[in-house]
């Protein structure tokens, strides 16, 4: 990587909280050599790597997607599941990915915040008790599998 500031350097930050993927954000960030900020509203236990830090951000609400969000640039990676959050990165250039490795891109967000809103409003009507469908292993391995290629996608776009 060059010392440049200028130059963009891939970082990924995790909406830690929730995320159920924790451990394949680990994996692809040792494998290319990455800074991996975990940022949660409490103390997590963290593999003791000098390359993942813990951002512990108090219990404001949305303290979190705050200090994401004021970090997302262009060779950000933002793993969350919070639509309104990947819609503030992905405004800022940042690439934001779901847990389940879909990626919110700025035609799929919109439809994604509308998406999200008309949920709300229906479980608040009382319409929907239920919540999404369980976490998967094939949602484990979609996630491993685009967070993979949007690293490299960077590396080459970013000539890294």
């Amino acid at each position: 990587m060059s010392e440049d500031e200028t130059t963009p350097r891939i970082a990924i930050y995790v909406d830690a909280d929730a995320c159920p993927v924790k451990d394949e954000v680990y994996r692809v960030a040792g494998r290319y050599g990455l800074h991996v900020f975990v940022v949660s509203n409490s103390f997590l236990n963290l593999p003791r790597e000098p390359w993942i830090e813990r951002v512990v951000v108090g219990d404001k609400f949305d303290a979190a997607d705050d200090w994401i969000a004021e970090r997302a640039n262009r060779g950000a990676v933002v793993i969350t599941a919070d639509v309104p959050l990947a819609s503030r990165c992905v405004k800022a250039g940042a690439v934001a990915l779901a847990p389940n490795g879909k990626a919110f891109t700025e035609s799929s967000v919109g439809l994604a915040l509308a998406t999200r809103n008309l949920m709300q409003d229906l479980r608040e009507a009382g319409a929907i008790t239920g919540g999404p469908r369980p976490f998967s292993p094939k949602d484990r391995s979609a996630f491993l599998g685009a967070l993979d290629r949007v690293v490299m996608r960077l590396k080459r776009d970013l000539k890294l």
